[in-house]
């Protein structure tokens, strides 16, 4: 296969993973989000660990691995500081729309810091400008249409409460009951706060999102390196910076912080897609450019988290929110193309 085939279908790979992988978690309680980040970066790390060992090169009769790149770490480390918000920012405005929202400063950070070599990424030359400026325009038209819609909590989907204990609780005092809030502070805030706070925090979060390569990026064009050999460095920076937010957490909790026993495994499983993902964007990013990876990663999983929305969570309702739903869905699916067709020379 060609190198833009190869990208596409890692560009593809990495839609689909990214836009499902919190649905695992999503009919868990989760709390803050701290101690579920943490879970889930370490399941990231150990895909970081399989991909390199997989990788190890044999010569001579000798193995060595892939070089280790502490200048990656950056990216890591910025992306798990965007992705502490994200359950935050699913329990305020919905998977859909956050995704959306998030997706949206992503793609305009990336294409940028692509097209016009901000952050210490070269710029990338494409072969008609004009229509990847009219479809990441059309982009961000889609997903401010998804901004439009409103989500509401499904009433067949339970919230898991039995597991709320602490798992730091003395593990002889089994018949006490911790003394603790059945709501967390994201549930206690009225509607219009929920909603301004998810917002914001998705825009952030994106933001963060968007910069992420920008470290790995920088030495693989210095060095003309292949981006999964960046992988595992990558996902170090994550682990170590999810597990000081973790000690910060519980730090600031008295020791004892809100762990959720049931979402450990639908959290482990979050972040094996996600490192799936990860891995496909960093080969799409290799093989593709800034200019239309980014674009094409970042709408993508807005579709399949929306239709996850839809046909499973019920979170979307209502004929004007299926009216935004669908001409969110057909915009999007435009820019795509016309993205995708932006580099073709025969056109």
């Amino acid at each position: 296969m060609s190198s833009d085939t190869t990208g596409f279908i890692a560009a593809g790979i990495a839609c689909l993973c990214f836009g499902s992988n919190f649905v695992p978690v999503k009919k868990y309680e989760t709390g803050d989000g701290i101690f579920f980040q943490w879970v889930l970066c370490i399941a990231v790390w150990v895909v970081g660990c399989i991909l390199n060992i997989a990788r190890t090169v044999y010569s001579d009769g000798l193995i060595s691995s892939i070089e280790f790149y502490p200048f990656a770490m950056l990216g890591g480390a910025l992306w798990c500081i965007g992705n502490a918000m994200a359950v935050t920012i699913i329990k305020c405005i919905g998977l859909g729309l956050g995704m959306a929202i998030w997706g949206c400063t992503n793609l305009l950070m990336g294409w940028a810091c692509g097209k016009y070599g901000f952050l210490g990424i070269q710029s990338e030359n494409i072969a008609h400008p004009w229509l990847n400026y009219a479809g990441v325009i059309l982009a961000v038209v889609g997903v401010c249409v998804f901004c439009l819609i409103k989500t509401e909590s499904s009433p067949e989907i339970k919230t898991v409460r039995e597991d709320e204990r602490y798992l730091l609780s003395d593990p002889y005092r089994v018949n006490e009951t911790p003394q603790k809030s059945n709501e967390s502070f994201v549930e206690k805030m009225p509607p219009s706060l929920k909603r301004i706070v998810g917002i914001l925090l998705s825009a952030i979060s994106g933001a963060f999102y968007g910069v992420n390569f920008n470290p790995p990026t920088y030495i693989i064009q210095k060095i003309d390196g292949k981006g999964l050999d960046f992988v595992f460095s990558h996902f170090t920076g994550i682990l170590l910076m999810s597990t000081l937010l973790m000690a910060i957490y519980c730090f600031v909790k008295g020791n004892k912080p809100d762990v959720y026993p049931n979402a450990i495994l639908p959290g482990m499983l979050s972040g094996f897609l996600w490192a799936i993902a990860q891995c496909c964007y960093f080969v799409a990013n290799q093989d593709l450019g800034f200019v239309l990876s980014f674009p094409l990663i970042s709408t993508g999983p807005g579709l399949i988290a929306n239709l996850w929305g839809v046909l499973v969570f019920r979170e979307i309702r209502g004929t004007q929110n299926f009216i935004f739903l669908g001409s969110g869905f057909a915009i999007i699916i435009t820019a795509v193309t016309m993205i995708a067709l932006s580099n073709k020379q025969d056109l």
